[in-house]
């Protein structure tokens, strides 16, 4: 089987802490000199995104909140492919954080008060809205009484709220038409949970040597390296290999 394109998650695949290293970006520029495809999929914002990578400019497509928008590096076309839940819905979930987190101070843990020091309760991006574990009670709850078509997905503590249908394999189905290129002709590589709908539709998939467990049990794959180190041992296996 030739493979025509790439598709990889950014932080813990591509990425270590939020940095791709020289070595991964040459390999890269060969695969794209080699006359193949680059797409990131990644549960970033792409605000955020745009602010910390600066090797967008390799990747044909980007597929940002975890699944919810296409932006194409070359031109900045921005293509949501959902729509942003309610600014009630989004002000109600962040009044409930902070209910919750204020109880949960004012009662336990130096490790809890870390984590809220560290991070926003509530971030909003083009269309996701995020939090952080163990804030997904909170969401699912809300959604469940306000019956919204709303969706809970879980990254490595990380809580994304998105549309329903709306994730990683549907993002790399719309960037793949974009592309005219087959799922078959993809190779897929991912390190965490939200990875793996992407990874089951690729037609080959494969894991970085630092994937959580049940990642590595799913693919076809697993790399000797990690992060970084992992996916240019892929690039330079089936570069070596044509």
């Amino acid at each position: 089987m030739t493979y025509l394109a790439l598709a990889t998650d950014y932080d813990g695949t591509l990425a270590t802490d939020g940095q791709v290293d020289d070595r991964t970006l040459a390999a890269l520029q060969q695969w794209r000199d080699s006359g193949r495809k680059l797409i990131l999929i990644t549960g970033r914002q792409l605000d955020d995104l745009l602010k910390i990578a600066t090797c967008l400019n390799l990747f044909d497509w980007v597929v940002a909140e975890n699944g919810a928008i296409l932006y194409q590096p070359a031109t900045k076309l921005e293509k949501p492919l959902a729509e942003r839940p309610s600014a009630e819905f989004i002000q109600q979930l962040n009044d409930r954080i902070h209910k919750a987190s204020q109880a949960k101070n004012q009662s336990t843990s130096q490790e809890f008060a870390h984590i809220q020091s560290d991070y926003p309760v509530v971030g909003v991006g083009r269309v996701i809205v995020a939090t952080w574990e163990p804030y997904s009670v909170q969401a699912l709850a809300l959604i469940q009484e306000m019956k919204l078509d709303l969706q809970v997905i879980l990254n490595k503590g990380a809580v994304m709220i998105l549309p329903k249908g709306i994730d990683k394999e549907a993002g790399l189905i719309a960037a793949a038409n974009e592309l005219g290129i087959s799922l078959d002709a993809i190779v897929g590589v991912g390190d965490a949970e939200n990875d793996l709908v992407f990874l089951d539709v690729c037609g080959y998939s494969v894991a970085v040597a630092n994937a959580l467990p049940a990642v590595k049990e799913q693919v076809d794959l697993v790399t000797k390296n990690t992060r970084g180190a992992g996916v240019t041992e892929l690039l330079n296996s089936i570069i070596n290999s044509d």
